[in-house]
């Protein structure tokens, strides 16, 4: 009886220490440590954001330098654009398992090397008689897919687990908030190749091969730049305390990062390192546990609302993101005929203002806000206004990009604010804080592999009927379907 009385008192003081070790960090005052977790995870979103969407820009520059009509075939402009959807479906669950499995620290990086390899993959891929172009593009993009999934889950759950509790949104937003960066610079750094190249290109389209090719290649720098600190960020305490269950280390590892003195239970000499203290409370994650635990409908309702959430929000999102230059073209905004300088052009600048009205004020504008109206109220604030848009856009469609092609971009610009202004950051943000530390990563990979089924759902559709009727005819009837979308 004392023995069990002993091991409850013991068991308890390890229950004390370990809410004692975490109170630290959710208390924390906001500090430096904070901000560089923020840029560190951030510049990783900027360098998704810039990959995924630069092929927006790419595909028409692929068609007049490689095809007689000028115009890529839609088989090959489904495939390329899929392609990174596809392996970042993979990366999300496979490296979302992996940061549960084997540690969030020994991942993260590895995922910015794998995207570093591949965007320079891309970038000097050439005709061959095994491989097309277009082939070995769609291969490289699986590859580049990859690592940006694996970015999803590393991002979100190291940044929720080091975040205090008071800012821990805001953070999270603020990293996913670098997409809209991303997004524009995709935009800049084009109208700045075509600038650079416009005497040439004028003179011979094909002179685009240059200017896709660095456009693409620049995608690898930021992530260069980021990789070494990658490499480098501590474990986070969390995933010390509750899958490592290494109590010493964890308070250690607490007092590094908030830089704080020591403690009286710490020990100074060189054997503390190797002092394993456990709490044999803590529950070790297992594919039985993980069964138990979301057999359980109050555990699984979650992980199915963050999933269903995200799928539904991603048929509409890169329905329409990977697909910007097709709804220009509708309203006679980017396509030119017969000039490949001025339909490229047009496409670049179309795209930035649609960032710049859109996306970039609604990612900030939930930065600001979400500690004060929550996630959950942005999150249907989001999809209700942006299904109302949807069906405007849908349903007057004609008479709108008849009368006024501002009033049409407007208004598309305002889908992609309150998509971002909304969903598309709290479907990023709310996985990484609802599951138990052991599963918060696989879940969060889950919850994002589920919304790229959607993207890929809403690629094959949308190339699929865009041109049902005629070119881009049906465009009206798919903003329609996204709506609905929207009001799943």
């Amino acid at each position: 009886m004392s023995e069990y009385i002993t091991t409850r008192l013991e068991a308890q003081q390890l229950n004390d220490r370990r809410r004692e070790a975490l109170a630290r960090i959710d208390n924390a005052e906001f500090g430096w440590f904070h901000i560089r977790a923020c840029l560190v995870a951030g510049v990783g979103f900027f360098t998704d954001a810039y990959d995924l969407f630069a092929i927006n820009l790419v595909t028409p520059m692929l068609g007049f330098i490689y095809f007689s009509n000028g115009e890529l075939p839609s088989d090959l402009d489904l495939g390329i654009k899929a392609a990174a959807s596809v392996g970042t479906f993979i990366g999300q669950i496979g490296f979302g398992y992996l940061a549960d499995r084997v540690g969030r620290k020994r991942m993260y990086g590895v995922e910015l090397l794998i995207i570093i390899v591949a965007t320079l993959g891309q970038a000097v891929s050439g005709n061959g008689y095994a491989l097309s172009l277009p082939t070995t593009l769609i291969l490289w993009r699986v590859i580049v897919g990859i690592g940006i999934g694996g970015d999803y889950p590393l991002s979100a759950v190291i940044t929720s687990e080091f975040a205090t509790t008071n800012r821990r949104g805001a953070m999270m937003a603020a990293v996913f908030a670098m997409q809209g960066f991303g997004y524009l610079t995709t935009g800049i750094v084009t109208i700045i190749l075509l600038a650079s190249f416009k005497t040439m290109i004028i003179a011979n389209p094909q002179n685009l091969d240059y200017v896709w090719r660095i456009l693409i290649g620049f995608g690898c720098l930021p992530a260069m730049v980021a990789v070494y600190f990658r490499l480098t960020i501590p474990e986070t305490p969390r995933y010390v305390l509750d899958i490592e269950n290494n109590l010493n280390k964890a308070e250690r590892d607490v007092d590094h990062v908030l830089k704080g003195g020591g403690r009286n239970y710490l020990q100074s000499s060189e054997d503390a390192d190797d002092t394993v203290l456990s709490n044999p409370t803590v529950v070790k994650g297992s594919l039985s546990d993980f069964c138990a635990y979301f057999s359980k409908w109050d555990n699984f309702k979650v992980l199915f609302g963050t999933s269903m959430a995200w799928f539904a929000l991603d048929v509409a999102f890169y329905g329409i993101g990977l697909n910007n230059s097709f709804i220009l073209s509708s309203i006679n905004f980017s396509d030119v005929a017969g000039n490949s300088y001025a339909t490229c052009w047009n496409a670049a600048v179309g795209q930035i203002i649609i960032v710049l009205l859109g996306a970039i004020p609604g990612y900030w504008v939930t930065v600001f806000t979400i500690e004060r109206l929550g996630r959950i109220k942005i999150q249907v604030i989001g999809f209700v206004m942006s299904c109302v848009l949807f069906c405007v856009l849908g349903f007057a469609y004609n008479p709108i990009k008849d009368h006024s092609a501002a009033l049409f971009i407007f208004l598309f610009a305002a889908t992609q604010f309150f998509q971002n202004f909304g969903p598309n950051a709290t479907t990023f943000i709310i996985p990484g804080e609802v599951f138990p530390t052991r599963y918060r990563s696989t879940g969060h990979g889950i919850a994002a592999g589920s919304g790229k089924l959607g993207a890929i759902i809403a690629q094959v559709g949308f190339s699929q009927l865009k041109d049902r009727g005629g070119t881009n005819a049906f465009i009206p009837q798919l903003l329609q379907i996204f709506a609905l979308f929207m009001l799943l």
